[in-house]
């Protein structure tokens, strides 16, 4: 979830979602260790002991998870500004995913000990970091719920919303997507097959719904990708959940 930068000083949610100002920014950055990693590496490994926050000072980042037969399902893609990791509720605790850098990134890495005593310090900065995790269990629940209840056609039109949300910028076509993945990435985040991704984007395509422009694909219709996911115009859900 993003957070927001030194330079901006309201309080209240930015564009990105933000739930913490200037102030409590300044000092989540006072305890942030830097670290430098390059594409392909790994920062953690889901099943390896959790307790760390990971900001995205530049670059970008997989979030993956693994399943029985040991494919690896995108939960998300990360990005500059964004925060995330895992502190484990009880005890220590064990990531239940792992992350992948897909493009050299700068990160500045939070301890949970360190964490903790900003928290018991700052009684509004702790208020904030309620709101940003309660945030961050809706986004992931509102995934899960796409992928459930409304089929791979549902989670298709739903991961194609997100995407818009996240990488979307306005044309006279449409919505162009400004961030290049496979169809097999596409599977990868719907649990579904590289050919019935296939499938389902063309039948898109032959409607209408959907075209590929300059190798980027635009978004033509949005309300069509709407209706196939049961999403609600009003009240839509706000960026900063519906988000890849």
């Amino acid at each position: 979830m993003a957070v927001m930068t030194q330079q901006q000083t309201t309080t209240s949610k930015d564009e990105n979602g933000s739930y913490f100002n200037a102030d409590h920014f300044e000092l989540m950055q006072s305890i942030m260790y830097p670290h430098k990693a390059k594409k392909g590496a790994y920062l953690f490994w889901e099943g390896e002991d959790a307790g760390k926050l990971y900001y995205i000072r530049s670059g970008r980042v997989k979030l993956l998870k693994s399943t029985e037969d040991g494919r690896n399902l995108i939960l998300s893609i990360m990005r500059q500004g964004d925060l995330f990791g895992e502190l484990g509720s009880f005890g220590e605790g064990l990531n239940s995913f792992s992350a992948e850098i897909i493009e050299d990134a700068d990160i500045g890495i939070i301890q949970k000990k360190d964490l903790e005593v900003l928290l018991y310090q700052h009684g509004d900065f702790a208020v904030e970091f309620m709101k940003w995790m309660a945030m961050m269990h809706q986004t992931t629940q509102s995934k899960f719920r796409d992928l459930l209840f409304y089929g791979k056609q549902g989670a298709l039109a739903s991961t194609l919303i997100r995407m818009s949300n996240s990488y979307g910028v306005h044309c006279t076509e449409g919505t162009r997507l400004n961030i290049k993945l496979t169809n097999a990435e596409i599977a990868d985040m719907i649990g579904a097959t590289r050919e019935s991704v296939n499938r389902m984007l063309s039948a898109f395509k032959d409607e209408g719904i959907v075209e590929m422009k300059n190798g980027k694909l635009v978004i033509r219709r949005m309300e069509d990708l709407r209706y196939v996911c049961n999403c609600p115009k009003y009240p839509a859900c706000p960026k900063e959940i519906c988000r890849i």
